[in-house]
């Protein structure tokens, strides 16, 4: 327990970048540096969790607590994981609430956006290492790397290489059908998405403690991808139906999600508070990570089951091969986006060689790349 809280309460404080720098710093701690995991079995649960809803980094965290301790480390990594961001980006909110206004910290990021380029890089590449003795694999992580820069949506490529894979599996084993696993049904859910909760979608209406629950819960459960799907469901939800937020209310609060280290989905904090003060902050931040702790529970020990059947270990052969191609593909948008300037390559190969030669603790490389960028900016520089 006491490593389970340790691991989870670092990375909630210093897991900047995204979904995929959360999940590489969290290989580094489970897998590399602590041995809780095999990277083929830290594989599946990437798997795993990119078929459910929900915050996927999140997850994963939750996944580990779980393997480690039990249903006590699954509650103890979920909250440790999520309550540093959650209360960083309250305190944001109070100060934009107050001012109306954010305070800059593009100085900081300007140092961390590199340094977490070369940590995720770091994982793909440990990742890659576990699938590249299997060429069809391979080909499936490629595939899908080049299927998400042209544009195809994430999920389907997931499910589309995941069912080819389990054909391929079944075929080859076609005399050997030894378990049909049951998929719970979820179906409706991601067919309807949003509109999975018609019932609390009417019209516009004055603010309500249960109807902002409601919607984060609803959001928790149902959205698949990144922020900037979030960013289309709190659209949605609480601007063209509701109008609790403007557009730029709404802009401001993603941006704070964003810059702020732990999982994007503390969005909800800020727009809570917003909407309902304190205590609407504690209810939208329950409301959207509650779904992600079920699912969770419900999944993880299924896992060795799935494994041990020829059905389910091809399809999720395949859903573990292409979340790399995924991981891979997001790594070359970040990385437009972040190695900008000769300061900021410089600052990423400087991150990667202490990462993968000299082993270095990628929260301790977060930290320096934030203070350099800090002072380079503060500087003129």
């Amino acid at each position: 327990m006491s490593e389970v809280a340790r691991v989870s309460l670092k990375l909630g404080l210093t897991a900047f970048g995204g979904p995929a720098a959360h999940i590489a710093m969290l290989r580094e701690e489970v897998v590399t540096r602590r041995s809780w995991m095999s990277d083929s079995f830290f594989l599946d649960l990437l798997a795993a969790t990119n078929l459910i809803p929900g915050p996927n980094s999140t997850e994963m965290v939750i996944h580990a607590g779980y393997h480690r301790a039990g249903w006590r480390g699954l509650l103890t990594a979920g909250l440790l994981f999520i309550l540093p961001a959650a209360l960083i980006t309250l305190a944001f909110a109070w100060v934009y609430d107050r001012y109306g206004t954010t305070p800059a910290l593009e100085s900081v990021l300007y140092g961390v956006k590199p340094v977490v380029i070369a940590v995720v890089l770091q994982a793909i590449w440990g990742l890659g290492r576990t699938i590249s003795s299997q060429p069809p694999l391979l080909i499936v992580s490629i595939a899908a790397f080049a299927l998400s820069l042209a544009g195809f949506n994430e999920l389907v490529i997931l499910l589309g290489f995941g069912i080819a894979s389990m054909l391929v599996t079944v075929f080859r084993h076609r005399d050997h059908i030894d378990l049909i696993v049951a998929i719970p049904p979820l179906r409706e859910l991601v067919q309807r998405g949003p509109d999975f909760l018609p019932s609390i979608l009417a019209a516009a209406e004055p603010y309500s403690p249960l109807r902002l629950f409601l919607e984060f819960l609803k959001i928790g459960g149902t959205l698949y991808g990144t922020g900037y799907v979030l960013l289309s469901f709190m659209q949605q939800d609480f601007v063209e139906k509701l109008g609790w937020l403007t557009e730029q209310q709404l802009l401001d609060a993603v941006a704070v999600g964003q810059f702020t280290p732990g999982p994007v989905f503390t969005t909800a904090t800020f727009v809570g508070y917003l909407v309902g003060g304190w205590g609407g902050a504690a209810l939208a931040t329950i409301g959207i990570f509650l779904p992600a702790f079920f699912l969770v529970a419900f999944t993880h020990p299924l896992l060795p089951r799935i494994r041990s059947s020829s059905w389910s270990k091809g399809f999720l052969d395949g859903v573990s091969a292409a979340a790399v191609g995924l991981m891979a593909s997001v790594t070359v948008v970040l990385g437009g986006a972040a190695l900008t300037s000769t300061f900021a390559v410089a600052l990423a190969l400087i991150a990667a060689l202490l990462l993968i030669r000299f082993r270095v603790n990628s929260a301790w490389l977060i930290i320096a790349g934030g203070l350099i960028g800090f002072l380079w900016q503060s500087a003129g520089l």
